[in-house]
């Protein structure tokens, strides 16, 4: 099941980047989704149920757009900061703790963390006490505002666990 699904979401990949219905491009579209299924579906997520629900399909969708706004947002704070005089930066490493649990979903938000500029998750971490299995993320700030963990992960982390947390748990 899992290579299926994983098939037909290479395929619509492919169909969306090539953007052309010849017989020989969805033909080499089909064949190239069957070689993606077949070798690195093991590598893939094994939560693939995420890509056939209804429901995590929308708030991925609605993520989209906020995602980019907090993007956006970011390359103005950092062309701000850049262009500045006295260039007003606090670089540091802060620690913060998500709420997610599945592996797919503390990827998406480390890689989320990573394309908003300002911010570079360096490392993953299992702190917690084994017992209640907390995730923390050690993230590189341009600005740092505050070194409490909390406070941290509510300045980085909040917004896009809560959309993160609706598509992949």
């Amino acid at each position: 099941m899992r290579r299926l699904i994983y098939f037909v979401l290479a395929f619509i990949i492919w169909m969306l980047l090539t953007w052309q219905l010849d017989a020989q491009v969805i033909i080499a579209g089909l064949i190239v989704s069957v070689i993606v299924a077949l070798l690195f579906h093991e590598i893939l997520p094994k939560e693939y149920r995420v890509f056939i629900s209804p429901v995590r399909m929308f708030w991925a969708l609605v993520y989209v757009p906020v995602f980019f706004y907090y993007m956006i947002k970011a390359n103005f704070d950092v062309v701000y900061r850049a262009l500045h005089p006295k260039m007003p930066i606090k670089p540091g490493i802060v620690k913060i703790k998500t709420i997610l649990k599945t592996e797919s979903g503390i990827t998406a938000l480390a890689n989320s963390i990573t394309l908003t500029p300002g911010t570079l998750t360096v490392d993953l971490t299992d702190d917690g006490d084994p017992a209640s299995r907390e995730t923390f993320l050690y993230v590189h700030w341009i600005n740092v505002k505050s070194d409490d963990v909390e406070q941290a992960t509510e300045f980085i982390a909040r917004r896009f666990e809560w959309f993160l947390k609706r598509i992949f748990e």
